[in-house]
């Protein structure tokens, strides 16, 4: 990947990180943005605007620091693992889905159903499955664990801050964007380097930190 691809697709990330925090902060925030609607505030309002899309932002470059970080983190894997590393995260991505039932629960202290946990677990499994797969028909299907522990695992370990906040505002508005930047990261990464899948696993030519994400 040379600088060009790699700023444009810094940039294009940025946006799609700033366009779901808005979007999800209208969701989110809504008693909040109604407030200022009647009687409507326009510097209120604008505020509200530029804090959501900033925050967005700000996510965005989390899910990007995570997402070059699994992509040395998949090439150590292969090197210390070799035909063990797809066993080791699949094993990982249990015990992340694992924790994010267990843990919130706990902290919750009975006040949260556990069946919303499960349903929170079984959402991001279930999305980071369906993404999984696509990046796998578009690619190659060794590509499908991979793609699946960096949305289900390095996903999980961007929203901690999220998760600890008090209440789930936040949680929710890092959670949407990180969900979507990583999934624009995953599905457009092979194709700005040139490893989309010739409709078979016929060896391909591909850079060594993009060959199975």
């Amino acid at each position: 990947m040379n600088s060009r691809k790699w700023v444009n697709m810094f940039l294009k990330t940025l946006l799609i990180g700033g366009v779901a925090g808005l979007i999800t902060s209208f969701f989110v925030k809504s008693a909040l943005y109604a407030s200022f609607f009647n009687p409507f505030d326009f510097m209120e309002v604008l505020m509200l605007f530029i804090y959501h899309i900033g925050f967005g932002l700000l996510v965005s470059v989390v899910s990007q620091t995570g997402f070059f970080a699994y992509l040395f983190l998949n090439q150590l894997g292969l090197g210390l693992f070799r035909t063990f590393w797809p066993t080791v995260q699949v094993l990982l991505i249990a015990f992340v889905v694992f924790d994010l039932v267990y843990f919130p629960y706990n902290a919750a202290d009975g006040e949260v159903s556990l069946f919303l946990f499960i349903l929170m677990a079984a959402a991001i499994l279930g999305y980071g499955w369906i993404i999984a797969k696509i990046k796998a028909r578009e690619t190659n299907q060794r590509a499908f664990i991979p793609a699946l522990f960096l949305m289900v695992v390095m996903t999980t370990i961007e929203w901690i801050p999220g998760l600890r906040t008090s209440g789930t505002d936040y949680a929710w508005l890092m959670i949407i964007p990180l969900l979507a930047c990583n999934t624009y990261q995953l599905l457009i990464l092979h194709r700005i380097t040139g490893s989309q899948s010739n409709g078979s696993d016929k060896k391909t030519t591909v850079k060594a930190s993009s060959k199975n994400v």
